[in-house]
């Protein structure tokens, strides 16, 4: 019986055999009674047989079969890392108050008057000297009165004085402040009670007939932190004028007439501690200071026989014998400034001094000139100055009359000449 194809199985392979003629086929028979075999299924891979083992010193042929399969390495399961937690919300911030503002300042009270010493002399004038806005009052022979408030000189109408009545106001003026004034001593500065400072000059050396200056002094004695709210200098100037007197920095205020420097040397001191002696030198006494341990000496001109007189240099040699921690001299003019130089070299600290001069470069020159006069080189005066000046401050008057502080240096030898080198600020 021959089986046909279709219920042949699919794994039993199966030769074709060319049938011949009279002659049936060799294909394998079932036995009756027996179930076929069922084929393999496709899925399973066949078996493979053990390759043979190569003999000894044989060069081991790779084949695919041969090639050893590692076994794949179990691997631990990695558990999946923990959720970040979610983040804390922010503290909520404190509520701040909000920054306090300051102040507007209070509107100031208009100035009391001013205080004359009542003395018959001063009658004349003593309706302007009240005033506390007047600074200065000019009297110019016959030819007028003009008087300043801080906008320039403006002359005042009403005033009428022959040039007689002005020379004899003149004399008595110094005479009340102790000194005389006469032909022989035709040009006379002196101090009156109350800070007031008088000038008078007679002809003929004024062409234009007797003239009298009256330099009348502030009602309030200012401070630095007044001097800065009116404009004198800023925050930068400020912190170093207040280091120049912490560290006892021997100092120079310079300037023209009138531009302050008496003004800003007081308010200077006017910080010194009130444990140290202050020992002020002047020709006509202008420093109003309020330390309590304020030691000042005044220039004495000679009397009528031409005897008496004790001038600045003097008072520098006298002054030293005091024991003073900071030696002032208000107003450099001349050989004095030899006896101011020795003292600051030789340990004293913390002194000062005002020397007229136009601009911060005219200041060199100045000094030289005033050593000449105390019979100094200039090689002299230039090492002297670097060793006993440790800063020198410059203040000018603009045209409108406000006062500033224009410049700081200090002093330096340059080629052995004296120069100043400018103070950043």
């Amino acid at each position: 019986m021959v089986v046909p194809p279709y219920r042949r199985p699919m794994s039993t392979a199966f030769v074709v055999v060319p049938r011949r003629a009279g002659v049936a086929p060799d294909v394998p028979r079932i036995p009756v009674g027996e179930a076929p075999r069922r084929a393999l299924p496709l899925t399973v891979p066949p078996v493979v047989a053990p390759s043979p083992v190569p003999p000894a010193g044989a060069v081991p042929v790779w084949s695919p079969r041969s090639a050893a399969v590692p076994a794949p390495t179990p691997q631990a399961l990695t558990p999946p890392p923990a959720p970040r937690p979610p983040p804390a919300p922010p503290a909520p911030r404190p509520l701040q108050a909000p920054p306090a503002r300051r102040p507007l300042p209070a509107p100031s009270a208009p100035p009391a008057p001013r205080v004359v010493p009542a003395d018959a002399a001063l009658a004349p004038l003593a309706g302007l000297l009240t005033d506390p806005e007047v600074t200065d009052v000019f009297v110019n022979g016959g030819d007028g009165l003009f008087v300043d408030r801080g906008r320039g000189a403006e002359p005042v109408s009403g005033w009428a004085m022959t040039e007689d009545e002005v020379r004899l106001l003149a004399v008595d003026l110094i005479a009340l402040g102790g000194r005389h004034l006469d032909d022989a001593t035709p040009c006379v500065d002196v101090r009156l009670d109350g800070g007031f400072r008088v000038h008078a000059v007679l002809p003929p050396v004024s062409r234009s007939g007797t003239m009298i200056s009256v330099r009348a002094p502030a009602p309030i004695v200012p401070d630095l932190d007044s001097l800065q709210r009116r404009g004198m200098f800023g925050p930068r100037t400020r912190e170093l004028l207040d280091a120049v007197v912490d560290e006892r920095v021997n100092v120079l205020v310079t300037g023209a007439t009138g531009a302050g420097k008496t003004t800003l040397l007081a308010a200077l001191l006017d910080r010194v501690p009130h444990t140290q002696r202050v020992v002020t030198i002047e020709d006509v006494a202008e420093l109003r200071l309020r330390h309590p341990h304020h030691v000042r000496l005044e220039a004495r001109q000679p009397n009528l026989e031409g005897a008496g007189a004790v001038s600045l240099a003097r008072l520098v040699r006298e002054a030293l014998r005091m024991r003073p921690d900071r030696l002032v001299v208000g107003e450099c003019r001349g050989e004095e400034v030899r006896e101011l130089l020795t003292a600051l070299n030789t340990g004293h600290h913390g002194g000062a001094g005002t020397l007229h001069a136009g601009a911060m470069g005219d200041v060199p020159a100045r000094l030289e000139a005033l050593g000449a006069l105390a019979g100094m080189d200039e090689r002299a005066v230039a090492r002297q100055v670097v060793s006993a000046i440790g800063c020198v401050v410059h203040v000018a008057r603009g045209a409108s009359g406000a006062r500033k502080v224009t410049g700081m240096a200090r002093p330096v030898l340059v080629g052995g000449a004296l120069s100043l080198e400018a103070v950043p600020r």
